[in-house]
């Protein structure tokens, strides 16, 4: 008598918070898959054998956001809709007892780098894949690269170092091998991304390496973009300019997260660069790479700040005119320098003002930098097909971060390709464009 075939498992990886924690989940994933489960990213509940949350717990928003995610499938396990409930992650880190305590309905809490753990928990142990394979949650053109993790920053207003612990770069050989693997299976568009990049190889090689990362990386044949996210702005590798600048790989593009101008509160973040230094070095990266699309952060309402530092904020965000900016206001988190030596004292009421009035500021930037792109010709990156239109992107945008290009759907475009577009409109935030031949 034929045995009746075991129908495969399903598990659930639900990621919250940032790219860094996505990566994370893909090498777990890619366990999973090749020992034979089903695999879904950011389902629902739906009668999946086991349930995953990498959770976020870096600030307070993104905190509660993990917590209700927590709560919606401790409910469905409670209801039968899924088996097993696992949490992982940043916010486990930091809160373990509680969660425990808090959610019986999970079955195992772990922190981060959970991996050799759940192998155990699940029996993966000897399954055939390798140590730098991941399963894509991305669209299949494009990938995360995570070149290092954890900080060696004193930040008072961040938790990081807290939770991920010191800097700690991953060697250049493994990363090589990562994205081989990666552009084996179609990935076109690599972004780089960690805590502080600009502190690549400080800890493996005794030097910042990023540059000759990069230059190892742009060989990758199918590799045809490489973006740069989180260079921190102190101590930042001037050198990796010039290897921008010389690459037809390595996008026009850098994410440098400055939080804000003004002395008394650079100070007070313990950001380790004053303004000056912080005008100067915007100016060179401009000088060096004519073109390039800036992306900078900025954070309001920590304790301390003046109407005249958020003055100084504003006329700064109007005099950079950066390409790309995002700002968020201030979150007291326990363990950090700022929760220890200041009084929250900003009520958040006000912080939210601040922030809407630098977005405000930002948006009508926005909109001038792209009403000047109209009537050019871009290279756009296809990401995907909606209704009536094509989705993608050009070299200085960044996937669910930045602009997209919309294109009317005449013909047939592929999700994944290149194409040169004529831009013919523009909002505040978005292109339009038509495909040239």
């Amino acid at each position: 008598m034929l045995k009746e075939k075991k129908a495969a498992k399903r598990v659930n990886m639900v990621t919250m918070g940032c790219s860094k924690n996505l990566v994370d989940s893909e090498f777990i994933m890619a366990k999973f898959a090749a020992a034979g489960w089903i695999v879904e990213f950011d389902a629902g509940p739906s009668y999946q054998d086991a349930v995953i949350i990498n959770t976020c717990g870096f600030i307070h928003d993104a905190k509660q956001e993990s917590i209700d995610m927590i709560l919606e499938f401790a409910d469905a396990k409670i209801s039968g809709r899924i088996g097993k409930l696992y949490i992982i992650g940043c916010l486990s880190q930091r809160y373990k007892e509680d969660l425990s305590r808090e959610i019986p309905a999970a079955d195992i809490i772990l922190g981060i780098n959970p991996l050799d753990e759940l192998i155990r928990e699940f029996k993966l142990g000897n399954v055939q894949c390798s140590g730098d394979e991941r399963l894509l949650s991305t669209p299949p053109h494009y990938a995360y690269l995570k070149i290092s993790d954890g900080c060696n920053r004193k930040c008072s207003f961040c938790v990081i170092p807290e939770i991920k612990g010191t800097h700690s770069s991953r060697p250049v050989e493994r990363l090589l091998s990562e994205t081989e693997i990666l552009a084996g299976k179609g990935v076109k568009e690599l972004i780089l991304v960690a805590q502080d990049l600009s502190s690549y190889g400080t800890d493996l090689y005794g030097k910042k390496t990023l540059g000759d990362l990069l230059r190892k990386l742009q060989t990758v044949k199918g590799v045809e973009w490489i973006r740069l996210h989180y260079a921190f702005p102190a101590d930042f590798p001037a050198e990796i300019l010039d290897v921008m600048k010389e690459s037809k790989v390595i996008c026009r593009y850098l994410d440098i997260p400055l939080q804000h101008i003004s002395d008394n509160m650079l100070m007070k973040m313990r950001r380790g660069i004053k303004s000056q230094k912080t005008v100067q070095l915007i100016n060179q990266i401009r000088e060096k790479i004519p073109g390039i699309a800036i992306r900078t952060t900025l954070l309001t309402g920590h304790p301390g700040e003046t109407g005249g530092d958020f003055n100084k904020l504003k006329n700064f965000v109007k005099s950079a005119r950066f390409e790309r900016l995002g700002i968020f206001s201030y979150s007291h988190e326990e363990s950090t320098y700022a929760y220890d030596k200041f009084r929250d004292e900003i009520p958040e009421q006000e912080k939210i003002r601040r922030v809407a009035e630098i977005m405000e500021i930002q948006q009508g930037i926005s909109a001038e930098i792209n009403s000047s792109k109209v009537g050019k010709i871009l290279r756009v990156l296809i990401d995907r097909e909606e209704d009536d239109n094509y989705y993608g992107r050009t070299e200085f945008d960044s996937p669910e971060v930045d602009n997209e290009v919309i294109i009317k759907k005449t013909g047939s475009l592929n999700p994944g390709d290149f194409y040169n577009v004529r831009i013919t409109g523009a909002g505040d935030f978005d292109l339009f464009a038509e495909v040239v031949s």
